[in-house]
């Protein structure tokens, strides 16, 4: 299965691993959403190749963590090694990147609403998607999110 992200279309479509599609839904996006995300606090939403680290309820309703920051974008950002490192162990265990650090972190896929760009950087569904999709994606998802 893979999560495919559209940000220009405003899409995000799931997809099983012959290729079908499982589930299609409208986005709202981070409040600034051009380009990628560089830091906390900038209002974009990531653009790249990720995985779903974590699964919970929380204030939007069933939310998907996605693993931003990757390498890619400590990279970038122009991040130290140090950090750097951090993201490739995590990623190499299937572990939720370090989210407290300048480059922001604890971005989902969640309920609240896909009528305008409103989140912080997340991904926000109507709410009975977010549902559908929070039961239908496992841990270790490959999401793509392309510009």
């Amino acid at each position: 299965m893979i999560l495919l992200i559209e940000k220009s279309r405003r899409l995000l479509t799931a997809a099983g691993d012959g290729g079908e599609r499982l589930l299609q839904c409208k986005i709202a996006l981070g409040s600034d959403p051009t380009g990628p995300k560089q830091r906390q606090g900038d209002g974009k939403t990531p653009e790249g190749i990720y995985f779903v680290c974590l699964k919970k309820m929380g204030k939007w309703g069933p939310s998907l963590g996605i693993s931003y920051p990757n390498e890619d974008d400590a990279k970038r950002a122009g991040a130290g090694e140090q950090l750097s490192q951090c993201i490739r162990e995590r990623a190499a265990k299937g572990e939720r990147p370090p989210w407290g650090s300048p480059l922001g972190g604890e971005i989902f896929i969640h309920g609240g609403g896909a009528e305008k760009d409103w989140t912080a950087g997340c991904i926000a569904l109507e709410d009975e998607q977010a549902q559908a999709l929070y039961d239908l994606v496992p841990v270790g998802t490959k999401i793509m999110i392309r510009p």
